[in-house]
């Protein structure tokens, strides 16, 4: 196994895919040169598997997929969020210092993405076959929690057993990931002039509300994920000064632990709020994986400490056991003079190759 030229492949792809902006909704480019590197190593490989392709999703499945097998999937997505003000390099011109390559996207989570893709080709090139199925995903929209993202391919998959998403965790172990719910609350009152005692002021209702929710802890919790976290952070209210507002608007930021699920916390916000409340969606959930998973046990015999994530990944769409593990820190991503350095992308191939050796599920 010839991991030099595994890390020096996989980084000449990812320079490639900094060079082609990919921010979210807007991933064709970065989609095009991934299938365009897909199926030309596909063709140099006597065609072991299929490149497939939904709006900008791409993704890889074995000629010899064998149903009676479980499946793992290896996934990363390819967009990014818009580059911050700030950057000293060119955000879409790789460019080094000495080991780090700076570049948008080079932390998340280009260095999981081309990493876990390089592990997926390395099976593929093997004579003997694993106690599993591998299937590699680069997914799109994934920092806008887009639903032309992994949620349209998922679908499409056989039946997945448990996944490995590429995210950048220092390549240890997130087994458990915050998930979040967006609430739009409005406060009633009643309209009325301020310089008499009429009305019914809607923006004492939403204090009420808004101090409630200050103080109030959700009582189940675990280490790894700590309490749900209620956050109100936008207020509208009023139309001019000299008017008793009849309406105050306020959006609440909940980050849902693995011990409810949004639609618990919901139901629970709603009984014991006197606001209107409107979930946007309750699609993005917490998840977690069972601490003696095959997988994770293999993760601490290789001495790497779980921990539970506060942020939000493909995760929380999927309905099967994953976590995160993937090069790169996650106090990287989203800003200015964002870099992976090679030699985390070298050490992550190396790891993912060891934790998948021989792996029963």
């Amino acid at each position: 196994m010839n991991y030099n030229a595994m890390t020096s492949e996989a980084v000449e792809l990812l320079e490639k895919l900094i060079s082609t902006p990919s921010v979210s909704r807007d991933e064709s480019s970065a989609a095009d040169e991934l299938m365009r590197f897909l199926l030309d190593r596909s063709e140099g490989d006597n065609g072991s598997y299929e490149v497939k392709r939904k709006g900008n999703n791409v993704w890889c499945v074995p000629k010899d997929f064998d149903e009676s097998l479980p499946t793992i999937l290896l996934n990363a997505h390819i967009d990014t969020v818009k580059p911050v003000a700030g950057w000293t390099h060119d955000p879409f011109k790789p460019t080094y210092d000495g080991d780090c390559l700076y570049g948008l996207g080079s932390n998340d989570c280009g260095g999981g993405l081309v990493s876990l893709m390089q592990v997926f080709l390395y099976e593929q090139k093997k004579r003997e076959r694993q106690a599993y199925n591998l299937i590699y995903l680069a997914s799109c929209e994934e920092e806008v929690s887009g639903k032309n993202g992994i949620e349209s391919v998922l679908p499409l998959l056989p039946p997945i057993a448990f996944a490995i998403v590429g995210e950048p965790t220092g390549m240890q172990p997130a087994i458990a990931e915050k998930g979040l719910m967006v609430i739009d609350a409005v406060a009633h009152g009643k309209a009325g002039h301020a310089a008499r005692n009429e009305g019914d002021n809607a923006i004492y209702h939403a204090i009420e509300d808004i101090r409630w929710i200050s103080q109030w802890v959700f009582p189940k919790q675990t280490d790894l994920l700590g309490p749900v976290k209620n956050t109100v952070t936008i207020v509208n209210a009023g139309t001019q000064h000299n008017v008793i507002p009849d309406q105050c608007t306020f959006t609440i930021d909940v980050r849902s632990n693995e011990c409810y699920t949004n639609e618990e916390i919901f139901e629970y916000l709603q009984s014991h709020l006197k606001s209107e409340l409107k979930a946007r969606s309750f699609r993005l959930c917490s998840s977690s994986i069972d601490v003696n998973h095959p997988f994770v046990i293999r993760c601490k015999n290789k001495g790497l400490i779980p921990y539970g994530s506060p942020t939000l990944s493909d995760q929380a769409l999927m309905r099967f056991p994953s976590l995160k593990l993937g090069p790169g820190q996650s106090s990287r991503s989203h800003t200015a003079d964002e870099y992976i350095c090679k030699s985390e992308i070298d050490e992550a191939i190396k790891l993912y190759v060891e934790l998948l050796e021989g792996l029963t599920l």
